[in-house]
């Protein structure tokens, strides 16, 4: 089959091209899903299920989450490997998935997300400080519904009491995010932006800010937008699409085991608050230096790598 047509797109068509994939997929997966319910729940139970979608039900919140991982694997693991074949014909190539780097690298990206906690915290504090003028105080009121919302929703599916269920909020929080939020926004749109601006530093935060308005969380925006910015260099810098997965993976991760532990009485809720407070200020002042440390570590890994003979280089990688 022909597709000369999709890659000759230009970048605006490839973009909107991308966004009705998403669509696409993700409505004929929640379909094939409730088709593939039936035989579990029955139509009457299904139907049931369905009009309530109560997260105060056993029975409905593992529905729930049933219809989270069809979402996410419609909505973000499956379009980028069917763009990519469309856009280039390699998808391997096209997603940067068939190279690696050093071990150190991924060290030292997943150091960066332990490192950005008290930052990301005080980042996160700041935004959910945000109030807007008067004259959109309709449009606050619904962001913080929406917020409350999210909020209600993640505490309800991190809580778990056994390990079988920590292990399923793994590959539903973890997991599944890691590899398809990054696909997506870093293999494709981030593709597609710096492409149309000929910058990568513009694909970057573009696609940041993207990643971070599509989660649907305004007053945990900022903090989104500083991953997203993260995860976008991580893939610049190294050339491999796995380095920011690894990366993305070990900050949901950390979020899942968090909830668990505390819910477990193992630790605190207070390393929710870490760097939220004025006398942990000196905290974040570390957090910001550590972690850009980091990441000029990272950089200057890849690009001395870049520099060593290529029978080296290929040992090394």
């Amino acid at each position: 089959m022909d597709f000369s047509a999709f890659r000759d797109m230009k970048p605006f068509g490839q973009l909107m091209f991308a966004v009705f994939v998403m669509v696409a997929s993700v409505f004929l997966f929640m379909v094939a899903g409730m088709i593939a319910a039936l035989p579990f729940y029955g139509l009457e139970n299904l139907t049931s299920v369905m009009s309530k979608m109560s997260l105060d039900s056993p029975e409905g919140l593992n529905f729930m989450k049933y219809l989270q991982v069809i979402q996410s694997v419609g909505l973000f693991v499956v379009p980028p490997f069917v763009i990519s074949r469309l856009y280039d014909g390699n998808i391997s190539e096209y997603l940067k998935m068939n190279r690696t780097t050093n071990v150190r690298s991924y060290l030292l990206a997943s150091l960066c997300l332990l490192a950005v906690i008290p930052s990301i915290n005080f980042l996160g504090d700041i935004n959910s400080k945000m109030s807007l003028p008067e004259s959109f105080s309709g449009l606050e009121s619904w962001m913080k519904n929406m917020e409350e919302g999210a909020k209600v929703m993640i505490e309800k599916f991190m809580l778990v009491d056994g390990f079988s269920g920590l292990m399923f909020n793994i590959f539903m929080i973890a997991v599944l995010p890691a590899l398809g939020e990054e696909l997506m926004f870093r293999g494709v749109f981030q593709r597609i932006f710096s492409n149309w601006t000929r910058n990568h530093h513009w694909g970057i935060w573009i696609t940041a800010f993207l990643f971070s308005a599509m989660h649907m969380q305004f007053y945990g925006f900022l903090p989104r937008l500083l991953l997203g910015a993260m995860f976008g260099y991580l893939l610049v810098w190294t050339g491999t699409m796995w380095v920011p997965i690894v990366a993305h993976f070990v900050n949901n991760l950390m979020g899942v085991l968090g909830y668990f532990l505390i819910g477990k009485g193992v630790i605190t809720n207070d390393v929710e608050e870490w760097g939220t407070v004025p006398e942990q200020i000196p905290w974040v002042i570390f957090s910001v230096l550590a972690v850009s440390g980091l990441l000029y570590l990272v950089y200057r890994t890849e690009i001395t790598k870049r520099k060593m003979p290529a029978n080296q280089t290929d040992s090394q990688a």
